[in-house]
C-alpha cells in the first residue's frame, strides 16, 4: 500500500539535484538562515511599526512565514519561489518606490530564487523527508531497513 511519502516524496526529491553535506551543505545552511532571518526581521518590523493595509499585511506575513520555513529548510524550492515573487511585489509596489530600501527587496528576491534553484542542503527538514535513503539488502531474516 503506498504511503503519502511514496506519493509526494519522489516528486519533491526531483526538485533537488543533490543534498550536499560538508562545506557546501554548511554554506546552504548559512544562506538559508541569513535569508530567513532577514525576511522575518523585515516583515516583523513593518507589521509591528505601522498599520499596513491588507495587501501590505499579506506581503509581509508571507515574508515572515517564508523566513521561518527557510530557516527550517522545509519546502525550500516552493517557499523560495514564493518569497522571491513576494519580495518583487514589495519592491515594485507604489508605496515602496519612494523608499530607499527598494533594492534590498530586489536583493532578497534574487537570493530567494538562488536558494530555490540550489536546494536546501543536507542540514534541512527537506533532506530528512525527501533525501536519498540507504537501503541495506544484506540483512538476513529481516526486511530492508532504511
Amino acid at each position: 500500500m503506498p504511503t503519502p511519502y511514496d506519493e509526494y516524496g519522489t516528486s519533491v526529491q526531483r526538485l533537488f539535484s543533490t543534498f550536499p553535506s560538508s562545506w557546501p551543505g554548511f554554506g546552504l545552511l548559512l544562506l538559508r538562515c541569513s535569508l530567513g532571518i532577514a525576511l522575518t526581521y523585515s516583515g516583523t518590523i513593518v507589521l509591528l511599526g505601522s498599520a499596513p493595509g491588507p495587501v501590505a499585511f499579506a506581503q509581509h506575513a508571507i515574508a515572515i512565514a517564508g523566513g521561518i520555513f527557510l530557516i527550517a529548510g522545509l519546502w525550500t524550492p516552493v517557499i523560495g519561489t514564493l518569497v522571491a515573487v513576494d519580495q518583487l511585489c514589495i519592491a515594485l509596489s507604489s508605496h515602496s518606490l519612494e523608499r530607499e530600501d527598494t533594492w534590498i527587496h530586489f536583493f532578497l528576491a534574487v537570493v530567494a530564487v538562488s536558494l530555490a534553484m540550489l536546494g536546501p542542503g543536507a542540514w534541512s527538514i527537506d533532506a530528512h523527508l525527501f533525501g536519498r535513503k540507504r537501503i541495506d539488502l544484506n540483512s538476513r531474516g529481516r526486511g530492508p531497513s532504511l
